[in-house]
C-alpha cells in the first residue's frame, strides 16, 4: 500500500509544501490529492518566487499586470490569489467530507508586517476576503505582534496557520492565542465550529543549528546530534494532548471547536548523513499534519514506513531536552534565534518576489 495513504489511516494529514501553476495546470496537484491522499497545501514567499520566476504560465499575466498602475505587491497578489483559489477548489470536496478538518491551503501575509499587529490583522482580513474560500488559512508568524494578530483573527472567525515556531515556548504562546481568540469569537456570538488553526513547528533548522553547537562542544555532546528537533516535536505533541484533550479546552470542545492541530514544517532533511525521512517517520500520530516538500513526499511514497510513532520515546525526548540544557544549549534561545533568522529569510524571499513583479 502507498505509505502516504497508510499515514493518512493513522490520523495524520500529509500536505504539500509547494504550489505553482505548473502543478495546477498540468494536473499534478490533482493527482497528489487523488492518488496520494494529499490533504492540504502550504505556501510561502520562497515557494511563490520559485513558481513565478520559473513558471511559463505566469509570463503573459505578469506582462499584462505591469501595464497597470499597481504596486509590486498588488501584482504579486493578483498572480498568486487565483492559484490559491484553484488549489482551494481542488480540495473543497475533501474539506466538506472531513467536516472542515482537512483540505486547506495557506497564504502568508507580507513578512514585512511581522512586527506590526494592526497591519497583520488588516492584511489577514483583506486576503481572506480576496480569496473568499472557506478552506483558506491565513499564515501569520509567531512573533509577539503575530500572536496579538492571531488572537484577533481567530476572534473574527478567520482561519490561521501560525508559522515560524521553533520551540516549546512558541507552541505554548500560539496555543494560548488560539484559545483567547476562540473565546473572543464565542463571546461575540460567532460560530466556533467553523474556525481552523494549525501551529507550524519548524524542525530541520533546529537540528542544523543545535548540531553545529554540539560539534563545537565536542566529546560526549556529539552523541546528542540529530535528535533535538524530533524531541521538541514529541514534547510539543504531549502538551497539545494535555491542553486540547483536557479541562482547559473542555468547554470549547463541547461547543464543537477544533483543537489547534500541530503541523510539522521544514521537514526536508538538510544533513545528508541523516535519514531523508527523519522528520516524518518518528512523528506520525493522530490529529497532526506534516507538510512535505516534493523530494520528501517522493521519499515517503518510495520507501517510507508508516507506524503510530509520535507517542513513542517521549521519555527519551525529555532526556534529550534536559541533556542539551546540561551542555549549555538553551532550546528556547535557539528558538528565538531561528525565528529571527527565518523572518530574515522570508523577508529576503519576499523582496526578491516583489522585484520580479516590479
Amino acid at each position: 500500500m502507498n505509505p502516504l495513504l497508510q499515514v493518512s489511516q493513522l490520523g495524520q494529514q500529509i500536505w504539500l509544501d509547494n504550489l505553482s501553476r505548473t502543478l495546477l495546470n498540468d494536473g499534478e496537484l490533482a493527482r497528489f490529492i487523488t492518488e496520494d491522499g494529499i490533504a492540504g497545501v502550504t505556501t510561502n514567499p520562497a515557494i511563490f518566487h520559485k513558481a513565478i520566476a520559473g513558471g511559463r504560465y505566469y509570463e503573459d499575466d505578469l506582462a499584462a499586470l505591469k501595464q497597470q498602475g499597481l504596486s509590486a505587491e498588488a501584482r504579486y497578489e493578483a498572480l498568486v490569489i487565483p492559484d490559491v483559489q484553484a488549489a482551494c477548489d481542488l480540495l473543497a470536496s475533501l474539506h466538506r467530507a472531513s467536516g472542515g478538518n482537512a483540505g486547506y491551503v495557506s497564504l502568508e501575509v507580507s513578512p514585512e508586517l511581522a512586527h506590526d499587529a494592526a497591519g497583520t490583522l488588516a492584511a489577514g482580513l483583506r486576503l481572506s476576503a480576496a480569496v473568499d474560500r472557506t478552506n483558506l488559512l491565513i499564515k501569520v508568524p509567531a512573533t509577539a505582534a503575530g500572536i496579538e494578530a492571531i488572537e484577533q483573527l481567530i476572534g473574527a472567525g478567520v482561519n490561521v496557520n501560525v508559522t515560524l515556531l521553533f520551540s516549546l515556548a512558541h507552541s505554548d504562546a500560539v496555543a494560548q492565542a488560539y484559545l483567547r481568540g476562540l473565546e473572543r469569537l464565542r463571546l461575540a456570538g460567532g460560530d466556533v465550529t467553523r474556525v481552523m488553526s494549525v501551529a507550524s513547528l519548524f524542525l530541520s533548522r533546529v537540528d542544523s543549528l543545535v548540531d553545529k553547537q554540539l560539534e563545537e562542544l565536542g566529546g560526549q555532546a556529539l552523541a546528542l546530534r540529530g535528535k533535538s528537533a524530533v524531541a521538541i516535536a514529541k514534547l510539543a505533541y504531549q502538551r497539545y494532548r494535555e491542553r486540547f484533550h483536557g479541562p482547559e479546552f473542555a468547554t470549547l470542545r463541547s461547543l464543537g471547536a477544533r483543537p489547534q492541530f500541530m503541523l510539522w514544517a521544514s521537514t526536508g532533511t538538510k544533513n545528508p548523513a541523516y535519514s531523508d525521512l527523519l522528520y516524518v517517520e518518528p512523528l506520525i500520530g493522530a490529529e497532526t499534519i506534516n507538510t512535505l516538500p516534493d523530494g520528501t513526499l517522493a521519499a515517503l511514497r518510495d520507501h517510507g514506513q508508516a507506524g503510530n510513532t509520535l507517542g513513542a520515546d517521549v521519555v527519551e525526548a525529555a532526556a534529550q531536552y534536559v541533556a542539551l540544557g546540561q551542555t549549555g544549549i538553551d532550546l528556547e534561545q535557539v528558538g528565538e534565534r531561528l525565528q529571527r533568522e527565518g523572518l530574515d529569510q522570508f523577508e529576503q524571499a519576499f523582496a526578491a518576489l516583489l522585484q520580479l513583479t516590479s
